[in-house]
C-alpha cells in the first residue's frame, strides 16, 4: 500500500513528540489544572474549533512556556521508526507548526533527518498549501513518493493528501484519538496506532 514511497515525512508533536510537559507548563503558566486544559482542549478539537481559542476560553492571556523538546518527550518509537526507515533506504524528512529553534532541540534529543523544518523557520504554516509546498521542495522528490505522518486531519492529512502525497494518520494524542472517529480519517492512505506499526508497514512495502 505504500509501495514507491523514497520519503517519510513526520510531524512533531503528538507524532515524534509526547507533548505532555508542554500541556502541564502551559497549564502552570495559567493558573489552572492540566485536567482543566486537557478538558477544554479536547472540547474545541471535538467541536472542530482552534486550540488558540483555549486562552479566551480560560479567560488568560496566551501562554508562553519557552518549551524545548528533550530527549525524553521523544515517543518511545519515534528513533525506531526512523532508524528502520533509513535502513530500508527511505529519506526521513520532518515538518510542523514548531517555534524557531526546532531542528537544534531536535538533533540534541537525537533525532536525524535529512532535512527539518518549521512554521517558524518556513514562514507559513500548516495547513496552508504553500507548507507542503516546502515540504516537496525541501525532498526535491515527486509528491506521490512522500509519505506524510501525522496525528490530526485538518493539518496533517487532508492538506498533504491535496498537495498529492501519501498520508499517514497516527492515533495518539488528543486530535488523534478524536479525528480516528471522523469518517475523513479513511481518506489517510494507512491508518496506524504507534510508529512501530508504520515501519513494519514499510519493510512490508518494499
Amino acid at each position: 500500500m505504500l509501495r514507491g514511497v523514497r520519503w517519510v515525512v513526520f510531524d512533531v508533536g503528538e507524532t515524534l513528540i509526547d507533548e505532555s510537559r508542554l500541556w502541564e507548563a502551559i497549564a502552570e503558566q495559567c493558573g489552572v489544572s492540566v485536567a482543566t486544559v486537557c478538558g477544554v482542549l479536547g472540547a474545541l478539537i471535538e467541536r472542530g474549533e482552534s486550540h488558540h481559542r483555549l486562552w479566551d476560553v480560560l479567560g488568560v492571556e496566551r501562554a508562553d512556556p519557552r518549551f524545548r523538546i528533550e530527549h525524553r518527550d521523544l515517543y518511545p518509537d519515534a528513533l525506531a521508526c526512523i532508524g528502520v526507515a533509513r535502513r530500508l533506504g527511505i529519506a526521513v524528512g520532518i515538518a510542523g507548526n514548531q517555534p524557531a529553534g526546532l531542528d537544534d532541540s531536535l538533533v540534541a534529543a537525537g533525532v536525524s533527518a535529512d532535512f527539518i523544518g518549521s512554521s517558524a523557520g518556513w514562514g507559513v504554516r500548516k495547513p496552508d498549501p504553500e507548507f507542503f509546498t516546502k515540504i516537496i521542495d525541501a525532498a526535491h522528490a515527486p509528491a506521490h513518493t512522500i509519505l506524510y505522518v501525522g496525528d490530526r486531519l485538518d493539518n496533517d492529512v487532508l492538506p498533504a493528501h491535496r498537495a498529492g502525497m501519501k498520508t499517514a494518520h497516527i492515533r495518539r494524542g488528543p486530535w488523534g484519538f478524536l479525528h480516528a472517529q471522523d469518517p475523513e480519517a479513511d481518506s489517510a492512505d494507512v491508518q496506524i496506532q504507534s510508529l512501530h506499526e508504520l515501519a513494519a508497514i514499510l519493510n512490508d512495502s518494499l
